[in-house]
């Protein structure tokens, strides 16, 4: 079998070719494996938002950092890393918009008043500078991992008792407590107390535990922009609901048209928010989606006197999620009202310009109509006329044959008043159907 490939041989030199991703989809599974823990430890967990046009950025700090220490970099087109670093371990993992980095320390259990810190003559501040900022913080947590020793201490020293939320998990083997406030230093404390986890069990919770607040943030990311978008959908609603009471009033299309003008550019902006909210909204639903699926991963007991993770989050974070979700509700509602609307008014203007253009071809009939009276009136003028000229062309010709004694030579006598009198009906029946038959041939080529 070809590790690349996925090939599958069939031991005589052939080969049953593979499917250009199965490779990929095959090493996706194993992609993030749980790496053990061994209790005590601590963990710095940041998660940065990252360009997705510029998803080099991430790589390119991690990169840097590992070249500059003589340790391997990420392998070409890898989405994680890890890299141990004398006693600490650094994981990189880069995802569709933000990329997370997370130091394993080893770490004495914390004592009253006291909390554990990293190697001596480090910082938080320092151990995180060293690696390039591939874009803004949004994530920062310090998980504490510590035998669980009954005493409560900790929690005092680490959290504020009234947003403190705890839980038995992993059947009773772990307890895990937050508050989710960041601290003086900005980060949000969370204390695993383990009663029995095995190494792998606890590399899987503390993972899962990390994870759930890393989704739980990228969740509330939609809640701004939903806030944000609020006000402009109530404007829009006023104004549809003004237009609409409008059209029931409104007369002549010129009215219409500038109301149907309003309703395009309402709906065009309307359009272009939901355009631009439709990714932060989806990814919200995905990232609570996550979360809710780590929360029943972990299989939560209460402990007596404090919220669980999952109650304490329904509380706080499912209003935010149904904000985003009315928003994005809103948003369709008013986008199909917009659209009913203006086919409305367009169905109203087009009715309008349909009788307009009845009413020109009414017009233009009633102008045909008098220009064909018109035009028969000037052929009638025109037979009395071209008659007249033919008799006069007649009388010419014969007086000018009688003076010149022409009649007399030919031994007949030519009365000019008279052939010019019976010229003239003449003259009028063949200029009439001379007319007669140029109108008819007009009409057959129409």
């Amino acid at each position: 079998m070809g590790g690349d490939t996925a090939d599958i041989g069939l031991g005589d030199g052939r080969a049953l070719a593979a499917h250009p991703l199965r490779a990929q989809v095959l090493a996706e599974l194993h992609a993030r494996p749980f790496l053990p823990a061994t209790t005590p430890r601590r963990f710095l967990h940041v998660g940065f938002l990252t360009d997705p046009l510029h998803p080099q950025a991430a790589r390119a700090g991690i990169e840097a950092f590992c070249t500059a220490r003589g340790v391997p970099s990420p392998a070409e087109g890898a989405k994680h890393h890890r890299v141990e670093l004398g006693g600490a371990t650094l994981r990189w993992e880069s995802h569709a918009e933000f990329s997370t980095y997370t130091w394993d320390f080893p770490s004495a259990e914390p004592s009253a008043g006291t909390l554990p810190f990293f190697p001596p003559a480090t910082s938080l501040a320092g151990v995180l500078a060293e690696i390039a900022q591939p874009g803004p913080l949004l994530v920062a947590v310090d998980l504490h991992l510590v035998t669980d020793t009954a005493d409560d201490f900790q929690f005092n020293s680490l959290f504020d008792r009234a947003s403190l939320a705890r839980s038995d998990v992993n059947d009773g083997e772990a307890e895990i407590a937050s508050d989710f406030k960041p601290d003086p230093a900005g980060f949000v404390r969370i204390l695993v107390r383990d009663r029995g986890l095995t190494p792998e069990a606890a590399g899987a919770l503390v993972q899962r535990v990390l994870e759930i607040e890393t989704y739980r943030l990228l969740a509330l990311l939609g809640l701004p922009e939903a806030q944000r978008l609020s006000p402009e959908i109530g404007r829009i609603e006023a104004q549809v609901a003004r237009l609409t009471d409008a059209m029931r009033h409104s007369e002549g299309l010129a009215a219409n048209n500038r109301m149907l003008d309003e309703l395009v550019a309402l709906s065009a902006e309307l359009e272009a928010g939901a355009t631009a909210s439709l990714f932060r909204f989806g990814a919200s639903r995905a990232y609570e989606e996550i979360v809710r699926l780590r929360l029943v991963t972990i299989r939560e007991q209460a402990v007596p006197g404090f919220p669980t993770w999952q109650r304490f989050l329904d509380r706080r974070m499912a209003p935010a999620m149904r904000t985003c979700l009315t928003v994005e509700q809103r948003q369709g509602h008013m986008s199909a009202k917009l659209a009913r609307a203006a086919d409305l008014l367009r169905t109203r203007v087009d009715v309008e310009v349909e009788q307009q253009n009845r009413d020109l071809l009414a017009s233009m009939n009633e102008r045909t109509r008098l220009q064909l009276r018109l035009q028969r009136t000037v052929e009638g003028l025109s037979v009395a006329a071209i008659s007249y000229y033919v008799a006069s062309l007649v009388h010419l010709l014969v007086e000018g044959l009688h003076e010149g004694g022409v009649d007399a030579r030919l031994g007949i006598h030519l009365d000019p008043g008279l052939v010019t009198a019976i010229s003239v009906p003449v003259a009028v029946l063949f200029v009439w159907s001379m007319v007669r038959r140029i109108r008819s041939a007009h009409s057959d080529e129409d």
